[in-house]
């Protein structure tokens, strides 16, 4: 008896029962290549796609919890431009001549009520926990009070590199150096009036007028001291040797102009015989050190023309040293706009790779399931019809006998 029909039907139902299978499988995973041994230049195309696309997502991930950190440190950097400025109002306030010596306590109070302000801003967290300008040590709060009370940083101006993108890294965390790394008065000298001065002499600077000798200056560590003498003379010395002497202008009230290291200082009012001055290179002084200058300035504030004198020359330098932390708040809070910007420009990339990239994946290994959906109806529909002819003939009397 000739098996071939029977043969050759099992095998064609095997196949059909195959395709269907493969076909299902297709439609219910979308992927028409899911082993190497399939495809393997389609696999491997799949493969390397869906792993970029899934570095990119995590990029992405990456990239708005940075935003959200930058974001927060944006805000406290606006939060303490507003506070500087209001301090420099008050500074100049109690430096405009018409203010007593109880209202002087007052903005004493406000400045101390700044301080605090600043120590709070110093100490933001962030959203994730963790203290913004803590640098690299986020569980620790950066600005706490030592046993005199002075403010010290805790933190570090240690940095966090992450990938935002394909070869792009951004900075993770804040440093709080922008609280304690600007320097004192104009960036060059620090003034300072000797305590037993008493005539109602200052020296406030002007500007640069030499930019070399006034960063000579300020890297070394050599003081100038002016010194006044009778008939309104004076004289500037720095390490035994004598860098200006000269009279002081008594028509008007502009002052005498003198430069010394590189600075046009402004001599104003009437220094008495013996009083001096000295003009210290600048030095790095904490945002908290500096309010709290002013706080003590002003609380501590005389009504006799000596005692102003001494207070204003204080306030003058702190002023000095106010526009030193707004230029550094500012410059910060560019750098962290720039980074902000260079991570919205990324993720678009991100967003234009990762489409690119799936694209390809699906160009490669994706199902076309409208046409695997009729192709499995198809193929079904002609199992039905085989295995139908087939039980018909099998029940054919003449094949019975074969």
């Amino acid at each position: 008896m000739d098996l071939s029909f029977y043969s050759n039907f099992t095998s064609s139902l095997a196949a059909q029962e195959a395709q269907i299978n493969v076909l299902q499988q297709q439609i219910s995973t979308g992927l028409t290549v899911q082993t190497p041994d399939q495809n393997p230049a389609a696999y491997e195309t799949g493969a390397l796609g869906t792993d970029q696309v899934a570095r990119l997502a995590n990029d992405d991930t990456t990239q708005a919890s940075i935003q959200v950190q930058l974001g927060t440190a944006n805000n406290a950097y606006s939060s303490m431009t507003s506070l500087l400025n209001n301090v420099q109002g008050i500074v100049e306030q109690a430096l405009n001549g018409t203010t007593n010596s109880q209202n002087m306590n007052a903005l004493a109070g406000q400045v101390s009520s700044a301080a605090q302000q600043l120590l709070a801003l110093g100490n933001t967290t962030a959203p994730n926990g963790t203290y913004l300008f803590g640098g690299s040590r986020g569980a620790v709060a950066p600005f706490q009070a030592d046993a005199s009370g002075n403010i010290v940083y805790f933190g570090d101006g240690g940095a966090s590199q992450a990938n935002i993108g394909e070869a792009s890294t951004a900075s993770t965390i804040a440093s709080g150096t922008v609280f304690v790394s600007a320097l004192q008065g104009d960036g060059v000298g620090a003034v300072s009036a000797t305590a037993a001065n008493t005539g109602t002499g200052q020296v406030i600077p002007e500007g640069t007028v030499n930019a070399s000798a006034a960063n000579a200056f300020q890297q070394g560590n050599a003081p100038i001291t002016i010194t006044f003498g009778t008939g309104n003379s004076y004289t500037a010395t720095q390490g035994g040797s004598t860098l200006a002497t000269g009279t002081l202008t008594t028509a008007g009230s502009s002052g005498t102009s003198v430069q010394l290291a590189g600075v046009d200082y402004n001599i104003t009012g009437t220094p008495a015989s013996g009083d001096s001055f000295t003009i210290a290179p600048a030095r790095t002084q904490s945002a908290f050190t500096l309010l709290k200058s002013i706080a003590s300035a002003l609380a501590s504030a005389g009504s006799t023309p000596a005692q102003v004198a001494q207070t204003n020359q204080v306030l003058n330098q702190d002023l000095a040293g106010i526009a030193q932390y707004q230029q550094t708040v500012t410059t910060a809070q560019a750098q962290n706009g720039v980074t902000l910007e260079a991570i919205s420009a990324t993720g678009t990339g991100n967003t234009n790779q990762s489409t690119e990239a799936q694209t390809n994946v699906d160009n490669a290994t994706a199902v076309n399931t409208p046409v695997a959906i009729a192709a499995l109806d198809q193929t079904m529909t002609a199992l039905q019809a085989a295995m139908k002819t087939f039980g018909t003939v099998q029940n054919l009397s003449l094949f019975n006998y074969l």
